[in-house]
């Protein structure tokens, strides 16, 4: 049959049509709401750091407990036996999400950083831009294919609106769905929303923060090796910051069902955990963390162990059942831990925090063409060879791990790893492939053999 030269380049302008009307759309008002969140964030979150620390203490205490029956007791609104996770909505709910339940989660997160609890502020935007594109999607009887694209490209805005970085977010809400694939058809929607969301919020007054990290303009292979370098111990501190999250996951999961706790005051002994933490760990560590990161960024000196600390009281806060964002910690950790170990290297201390601050995205996320950009759009494009060499290290670093338990795996990252396709990651079991078992048994009975002696040389 024919080629239809002329009916498929039209069908493929009102395509665009279509998803500039409908994305523009979405992504204002996405903008609109996540601007309203942002702007009691800001109002509410940061004044723990001045108080003293009986009031800190207190506060976790208190907050653990509100956490735990907002959530318990906000989702026996919903009548829908659907789940408000963006990544199982575009993944195997055709783009639909519980609408009445819209509200818990903004609700949650304002409490755990009002109270102190160390978290991040994207996932509530991220949960009103699926939500409200869902909505939107179901208002107009779109199809499923369409209302999954709409929801990616919610989840797209939301980011955007949060970081100021409108082509990273729209990549990132992509590209968290699945390990090693992206679908390119939602990115023309995804960018669409995620500037308009930004331009909104930024109307609306959303602050956004900028940066001036002097990278070399000329590219020198000594300092691309290098910010590999800082992209491999990223990829650790990632591995180290998803495994403290599933195992303070099970413990007090562990906890619950052995003493057949009441599910509010699981979040409730998370609190008294993390206010006994905070007598030893300095403070800096509460809530967002921005102003250790904006130091890090600055050149300060940082601690060492300044990423453990942080990763160790999100584990805490978002294990126990606190509810909060999971990006804006991994900056924190990427900055304080590129920012400790720049010296050795002999790096600058401010584009080492830059270049981990991006790396741990692009590995815990498993997102790394969106760090890259992200790169790109916070620190220049000088940044970029020397980001996208650590962003690509760090994302193979870290294996299949993901702060996103229900991430499927599209790709295996090494032929010598075996992973079942479309699979969320916190189900599948990872295997060696049989290639490398082989090689390492033949290995192994090589080594077991007894060696000729010189007499049975000569012999």
């Amino acid at each position: 049959m024919p080629r239809p030269h002329l009916v498929e380049p039209l069908v493929m302008l009102a395509t665009v049509v279509q998803w500039l009307v409908l994305s523009i759309v979405t992504g204002a008002v996405i903008g609109v709401g996540c601007s309203v969140f942002l702007r009691i964030l800001f109002a509410t979150e940061g004044r723990v750091y001045a108080v003293p620390l009986w009031l800190q203490m207190s506060l976790l205490v208190i907050g653990g407990l509100a956490n735990g029956l907002l959530l318990h007791f906000g989702y026996r609104t919903s009548r829908s036996s659907l789940k408000d996770s963006p990544i199982v909505s575009v993944n195997e709910q055709h783009g639909k999400m519980p609408f009445r339940t819209l509200w818990v989660k903004p609700l949650a997160a304002l409490i755990t950083l009002g109270c102190g609890g160390s978290a991040g502020k994207e996932g509530p935007c991220s949960h009103i831009g699926a939500s409200f594109a869902a909505g939107i999607g179901q208002l107009l009887h779109l199809n499923p294919e369409l209302r999954k694209r709409l929801v990616a490209c919610g989840v797209s805005a939301g980011f955007a609106s949060v970081f100021g970085t409108p082509i990273a977010g729209a990549i990132y809400g992509v590209e968290m769905l699945a390990i090693g694939r992206i679908r390119h058809d939602f990115l023309f929607p995804g960018i669409v929303a995620g500037v308009t969301a930004f331009q909104v919020s930024k109307y609306l007054g959303v602050p956004y923060s900028t940066y001036h990290i002097a990278f070399v303009s000329d590219f020198t292979e000594l300092l691309f090796l290098k910010t590999v370098l800082i992209g491999i111990l990223c990829g650790a501190a990632a591995w180290v910051f998803v495994e403290l999250l599933q195992v303070a996951k099970r413990l007090f999961g562990r906890l619950r069902d052995r003493y057949a706790l009441w599910p509010p005051l699981v979040p409730l002994l998370g609190g008294v955990v993390l206010a006994l933490l905070i007598m030893v760990i300095p403070p800096d560590y509460l809530g967002l963390s921005l102003p250790m990161m904006e130091r890090a960024l600055h050149g300060e000196p940082m601690p060492y162990l300044g990423f453990l600390w942080k990763a160790l009281l999100v584990a805490i806060t978002l294990g126990s059942g606190f509810y909060g964002g999971i990006v804006t910690p991994q900056f924190v950790i990427g900055a304080v831990l590129g920012g400790a170990f720049a010296h050795v290297l002999g790096l600058a201390s401010a584009l080492g925090a830059a270049v981990g601050l991006v790396a741990v995205v692009a590995s815990a996320s498993n997102a790394p063409i969106a760090a890259i950009f992200m790169g790109v759009e916070l620190f220049g494009a000088d940044s970029t060879l020397y980001v996208a060499g650590a962003c690509v290290a760090a994302y193979l670093i870290i294996g299949h791990r993901s702060v996103y338990p229900a991430q499927q795996i599209a790709f295996s990252k090494s032929s010598w790893i075996l992973a079942r396709a479309d699979l969320p990651v916190g189900d599948e079991k990872i295997r060696l492939s049989y290639g490398l078992l082989r090689w390492w048994s033949a290995r192994r009975r090589a080594a077991s053999r007894p060696k000729a002696s010189d007499n049975d040389k000569l012999e």
